[in-house]
């Protein structure tokens, strides 16, 4: 019941009540839209993820099957990276000024057009193109200038409590939707053959899917409202041109360092070194492999989501660092267990923590610079995560090749990860975010 004062006449109270409804509506209103942003930002982010793990199966064995040489496809997986780097840095600077919901789009034709190129013709040139401007990802990784822009906007939908357990489900329906799509892949592929198609035909399905799947991006990223792009913030400042960045250039190119090393230290530890290391040191089988690392991907994808309870109670920074660094020490103990489960037992209770920094390390950048910056800043960090992590497994594959450095990626790897979580925790501890 509504007490008003008894000097107020009945017009005033209507006028009164009137605006407060007309508020609580607003509020609906906007409530409605965030919800409606996020579901779409969500399943966009399903789908592409889909696609990247589908097409990541094929992928060599259909450029194999176009008759395409090893060299030509190594050169063709570089150009890959190399273009979806440089398209993404492009994109993402801009991003804010430009508008979001325009760079998702620009993205989402990006990779309708790789797909259609892929799918249509087996000429190297025309495929060295789709490769360098298209978006294309042969790791299952993401690229191209997704990430940044929709954190960007996840951000500009979620209150500062919510904003790294959001980050945590967004980080975990990408990881299930990859494995999703890496085993649709193959099973589509091998169903495809048994029914009579041929290998080539089978692979070029999966291409088209993929391309199929910018069509259906660009019409969830159409549906966006204006509250992800930065102006619905209220912000008015002013951007600088260089990188996007203005104020917060110096701490985002900080952050950048930092991340690169991080990423370099991870690309002596990917995977497929991994399981590499695994077959040479154990004799472990493929099929082992397999089990081994389906369950190593998804345990990092679950234990993230605590991240954001740990997150909330002890603040961003403390919650990447004390997090990781256990991280680490483990990665190194591994080579140093004598048999293969001990190896393993290892191994997963790795990467059941590892990955905790990940939602944690996406909020405090956005939560770092202001709302305007925030597209740059994840795309400046991005790429320089991805160029750090391109570098080393040239290093680290030489290691494997000599007996007395088989084990040596490990320690590598977690020497510089340990100096990583140091470096970023004396650099940053006395930063005061907004948030915290």
């Amino acid at each position: 019941m509504r007490i008003t004062n008894t000097w107020e006449s009945p017009d005033t109270r209507d006028i009164h009540g009137r605006h407060e409804w007309e508020v609580g509506e607003r509020t609906k209103m906007a409530e409605a839209r965030l919800t409606h942003d996020r579901r779409l930002l969500f399943t966009a982010r399903m789908a592409r993820m889909f696609g990247y793990g589908l097409l990541s199966v094929v992928l060599v064995l259909y450029l194999a099957e176009r008759g395409l040489s090893t060299k030509e496809i190594g050169l063709l997986l570089t150009l890959t990276l190399v273009g979806d780097t440089a398209i993404s840095l492009w994109l993402t600077t801009m991003a804010d000024r430009i508008g979001r919901r325009v760079t998702l789009v620009i993205g989402a034709g990006l990779v309708l057009f790789a797909g259609i190129v892929f799918a249509a013709t087996g000429s190297f040139a025309l495929l060295l193109i789709a490769a360098t401007i298209g978006v294309i990802s042969p790791s299952g990784y993401e690229v191209g200038p997704f990430l940044a822009v929709e954190q960007a906007a996840l951000s500009q939908t979620a209150t500062r409590d919510d904003r790294t357990h959001l980050f945590a489900w967004y980080n975990l329906a990408g990881s299930s939707a990859t494995a999703v799509g890496a085993l649709t892949g193959g099973l589509l592929t091998q169903l495809l053959h048994r029914a009579g198609a041929t290998e080539l035909q089978s692979y070029q399905v999966a291409v088209i899917v993929y391309a199929a799947g910018g069509v259906l991006l660009a019409l969830l990223f159409v549906r966006l409202t204006a509250e992800v792009e930065a102006g619905a913030s209220g912000s008015s400042s002013p951007v600088a041109a260089r990188f996007g960045l203005g104020r917060s250039r110096g701490l985002v190119l900080r952050l950048a360092g930092l991340f690169a090393t991080d990423a370099f230290a991870g690309g002596f530890v990917i995977q497929s070194l991994m399981a590499y290391w695994f077959h040479v040191r154990f004799g472990v089988q493929p099929g082992v492999l397999g089990s081994i690392f389906f369950g190593a991907n998804l345990m990092p994808a679950v234990s993230a989501l605590s991240a954001a309870r740990l997150a909330r109670r002890f603040g961003l920074l403390n919650t990447m660092v004390f997090t990781h660094l256990p991280s680490n020490v483990l990665l190194i103990l591994v080579p140093l267990m004598p048999s293969l489960p001990l190896a393993i037992a290892m191994l997963l209770l790795r990467f059941s923590i590892s990955q905790m920094d990940v939602p944690t390390r996406q909020s405090y950048t956005m939560a770092a610079v202001s709302p305007e910056e925030r597209s740059a800043a994840g795309g400046v960090t991005g790429v320089a995560r991805t160029v750090g992590a391109s570098l080393s497994p040239v290093i680290a594959g030489w290691m494997l090749g000599v007996t007395a450095l088989l084990s040596a990626p490990f320690f590598v790897a977690g020497g510089l990860k340990i100096i990583y979580d140091l470096a970023l925790y004396g650099t940053f501890r006395k930063i005061r975010l907004p948030d915290e």
